[in-house]
């Protein structure tokens, strides 16, 4: 009988009350996480227009510096012919290679950053315009020395074209400076290897055991942080018959089209 009572006293819960304030407490976690995710790709979002902006306004910086930069080279162009009707021949002659060596500097500038909005390049092309301006800068009209670009027809990213093509200048500046000879561009491809490019000259060569690692000209870092930009490798050897250098960088980039030699 007080069995029967004390049930019957007791208070009566439905089993589904403690299920229904367990789902209210993680209903409330849930939706504390959705608002702390929607915050967090809010701030992720205004980074990333944040980052836009900047990249933005870099780039419109560096195009007003090109633009400034040629428009000052072509006043030192204008200058120097200007200065040459007056002076006397000798004095012309001297005045007009400046302002041809002038204007090739712009034409190697203009080469060198041709591509910053491109893709892809077919990139022989791109070596013989920058080389022909590396002639005209670097070579004066009554030297026999020229720079020949040889090898396959390849079209490769722009990433890659960019950085080769200030090595390109590095080695043929270099090469100009102390071979006083021609100096060969060659680019090459192998399936198994990756592509290559090579440039050699004819000159003295390089001192016995020459570690470009260890170089401590500028040169030779800024190209030596090229080819780790490329993921490639520096390869230093004698040149044909044995005369002169052969820098080669070798480099493997996403197959694209190669059209022939």
């Amino acid at each position: 009988m007080s069995v029967s009572k004390s049930i019957q006293e007791a208070p009566f819960q439905f089993p589904w009350s403690q299920v229904t304030e367990r789902d209210t407490h993680e209903q409330i976690q849930y939706t504390a996480l959705i608002a702390e995710l929607q915050a967090t790709h809010a701030r992720e979002d205004a980074l990333l227009r944040e980052k836009s902006d900047l990249l933005q306004r870099q780039d419109m910086l560096a195009q007003e510096f090109e633009h400034r930069l040629v428009n000052s080279l072509q006043i030192i162009v204008s200058l120097l012919s200007l200065q040459s009707r007056t002076a006397t021949p000798e004095a012309a002659a001297q005045l007009i290679v400046a302002a041809n060596r002038v204007a090739s500097f712009g034409r190697v500038h203009r080469a060198l950053h041709l591509l910053d909005h491109e893709e892809t390049v077919e990139f022989k092309q791109y070596l013989q315009h920058l080389c022909e301006d590396l002639s005209g800068l670097l070579f004066h009209e009554e030297t026999a020395c020229a720079i020949i670009v040889e090898g396959v027809i390849i079209n490769i990213p722009t990433a890659f074209a960019i950085p080769l093509g200030f090595i390109v200048n590095e080695l043929i500046t270099n090469s100009a400076k102390y071979a006083k000879s021609n100096i060969t561009v060659r680019l090459e491809t192998e399936p198994t290897i990756g592509h290559s490019l090579s440039v050699l000259d004819e000159g003295p060569g390089l001192p016995t055991g020459f570690d470009p690692a260890q170089s401590k000209g500028l040169g030779m870092k800024i190209i030596g942080s090229l080819v780790m930009q490329i993921g490639g490798k520096l390869q230093i050897a004698p040149g044909r018959n044995d005369r002169g250098a052969r820098f080669t960088i070798t480099f493997c980039s996403p197959r694209l089209a190669i059209s022939g030699t």
